[in-house]
């Protein structure tokens, strides 16, 4: 199993980034993830860490060397990080909670398993084409989609995200893969200034190690001195032999291993090293919710 891998960061015109990402990878699968840490709340940088971090740990427990169940797996470590964000806050004694949106994937056998809370987006292009993108949960996206109708004019805000007081509303999705799909996970301040169509034209046009950073050029040029921070992480599955840039997995770890950029240092430690007993209380409970639940359906 084999793919092409780029991922690249920008502060823009934002005082700090408050994005955070990463992959990590056995023989057999892959993990992908990216938070946006949200403005207007205090600590956003911690939150996209959390949630980065609680995820990617719950992935090294879990992937031995595969999941058994990607689509139940980022249910589970998405609503395990929003616990966790929550608890730092508790801790803190913070009046009000960091909150991140976040976009994750598991790639392994010939599929790719995403969930996503918030605007932080997955862009999925086969053969110079847009095959899927995930849906903003904004009431503008709503609005697009026929499901409400707004008269005001903010239009963007989320009504969901992690670490907000209310429970997480999220999205996820499977597809099947095949030689040369091009996924991209990427914060809003890609999207929010570069056109659907020029995002799928560059990504398609080159490879990952290229149009990565001719997207984020691009969109630091278009955000100017007040642009957001502009976080884009890519990948090309089964890519062919010749591009330097390719992972073979099976190559380069065995079985019990794990190859991770989250642990090399792709951003700067935000917070102490998470409390195993603590994600694992965080998993317990949500299994606990959800055998209640189907419990009284029954």
């Amino acid at each position: 199993m084999k793919f092409s891998v780029f991922q690249l960061s920008r502060i823009g015109g934002r005082e700090k980034n408050e994005d955070r990402m990463g992959y990590c990878y056995t023989r057999e699968s892959g993990l992908f993830v990216l938070a946006d840490g949200m403005g207007g709340h205090p600590e956003g940088e911690v939150a996209a860490q959390l949630a980065v971090e609680t995820i990617s740990t719950l992935y090294r427990k879990e992937a031995k060397p595969f999941v058994q169940d990607p689509v139940e797996f980022l249910a589970n470590a998405l609503m395990a990080a929003h616990q966790q964000i929550i608890r730092y806050a508790t801790t803190k004694g913070m009046f009000d909670t960091p909150r991140t949106t976040l976009v994750a994937a598991i790639l392994q056998g010939n599929s790719a398993s995403w969930v996503h809370c918030g605007d932080s987006r997955l862009y999925v292009v086969r053969d110079g084409e847009l095959l899927v993108r995930t849906r903003d949960h904004s009431y503008l996206e709503q609005q697009n989609a026929g499901l409400i109708k707004l008269d005001h004019s903010n239009r963007n805000i989320l009504f969901t995200c992690l670490g907000s007081p209310i429970k997480p509303v999220f999205d996820k999705t499977t597809i099947p893969l095949i030689q040369g799909d091009k996924l991209m996970l990427c914060s809003d301040g890609l999207w929010g200034t570069l056109s659907e169509e020029e995002i799928v034209h560059r990504l398609a046009s080159k490879n990952v190690s290229q149009a990565v950073p001719d997207l984020v050029e691009s969109a630091l040029i278009a955000g100017g001195d007040h642009g957001d921070n502009v976080t884009v992480l890519a990948m090309e599955w089964e890519t062919p032999d010749e591009f330097e840039s390719t992972q073979d997995m099976s190559a380069v770890v065995t079985d019990r291993e794990f190859a991770s950029t989250i642990e090399a240092g792709v951003f700067d430690a935000m917070v102490d090293d998470l409390d195993e007993e603590m994600i694992e209380r965080s998993i317990a409970e949500i299994n606990e919710a959800i055998r209640r639940s189907t419990a009284k359906k029954i």
